[in-house]
């Protein structure tokens, strides 16, 4: 049986461990409707237009119209087990991903959910996905799993992935995924590995990091360069054809987990509370950490650019922040 060895997944005791190809087939079972959702491990959010749409745990998804004042439960999501990536194109239309390699569609703005895809007899699970428009998107995941549509998600292909250098295979578990403007795409992955794809996912290339851990997430900067985080306080700043990676100086040990952009202002959470904001466009960086130390799991800016912030112990109250 093989588990997702990591710090992330160590730590964030909540996270289901990753079912082994034996495990007992999946039944669908309507999420449940809980007073405490709020509270559910969160693993991921997205801007629907203004509204802010998380997903996480048991199925849980959590909708705010106020720019995450206050959350309620979407009113349908056919799949109880843990959401792990969402992705919108517009403020209905969206995807979510998880366990047992699940595709979730919704055409309301997360409300109501229907199953586009689901592995019922192998838990290999999704951890993101990214959509382009509304017909093309790309789903990543345990053991190389690239997964691509051209058609909204109604057929999803399966693409080969080759080993990344100096290996025979790749069986690299694929953990997160963000865009640039001109459609590049990019996958974070274990081993210090960086993917990049100029064709909507269906082939890659890899980028040198010099990194030898697990890298969590990453976004584009607004002058087209890259951030990712990773395991272990990494926090790299390279250029979008992957060269010249650096080291950013943390102080903190805590893994990035998430990392949000919204013109010159960026800002990276990680476990045990940690925030590094930018507001230069990642030419100077401030550290800090919440209060309550609360591992944080996913991060947006509002508005304002201000933090909406997620953690393991679900939505991070705005008096927390």
């Amino acid at each position: 049986m093989r588990y997702l060895n990591s710090v992330l997944s160590a730590a964030l005791v909540a996270l289901l461990p990753l079912a082994s190809p034996q495990a007992a087939p999946l039944s669908a079972v309507q999420a449940a409707s809980s007073s405490s959702a709020t509270q559910a491990t969160m693993l991921d959010a997205a801007w629907a237009g203004k509204r802010i749409v998380a997903v996480g745990d048991h199925g849980v998804v959590l909708l705010s119209d106020d720019q995450g004042t206050s959350y309620r439960q979407a009113h349908s999501v056919p799949l109880s087990s843990p959401l792990t990536g969402v992705s919108f194109v517009d403020a209905k239309q969206g995807w979510a991903v998880g366990h047992w390699g699940a595709i979730l569609v919704t055409n309301d703005g997360g409300d109501t959910w229907q199953i586009q895809r689901l592995s019922s007899e192998q838990d290999r699970p999704l951890f993101a996905v990214h959509f382009f428009n509304a017909r093309q998107g790309v789903a990543v995941g345990l053991w190389s799993l690239v997964l691509t549509t051209d058609d909204g998600g109604k057929t999803w292909t399966e693409q080969t992935l080759k080993a990344p250098p100096g290996a025979s295979r790749a069986d690299l578990n694929l953990m997160g995924l963000f865009a640039g403007s001109h459609g590049d795409l990019y996958a974070t992955a274990e081993r210090g590995q960086l993917l990049r794809s100029d064709d909507q996912g269906k082939n890659w290339s890899y980028l040198e990091t010099g990194y030898e851990g697990t890298l969590w997430s990453g976004a584009v900067l607004a002058d087209g360069s890259l951030l990712v985080g990773g395991q272990r306080g990494t926090l790299l700043h390279g250029s979008a054809e992957g060269k010249d990676f650096r080291r950013l100086p943390l102080e903190s040990k805590s893994s990035v987990t998430s990392v949000a952009v919204s013109g010159p202002q960026v800002l990276a959470v990680g476990l045990d509370g940690l925030m590094v904001r930018s507001s230069n466009g990642g030419q100077s960086f401030q550290e800090q950490h919440s209060a309550d130390g609360v591992s944080l799991t996913a991060a947006l800016l509002d508005g304002h650019d201000a933090p909406v912030l997620f953690s393991r112990r679900g939505v991070v109250p705005t008096q927390a922040r």
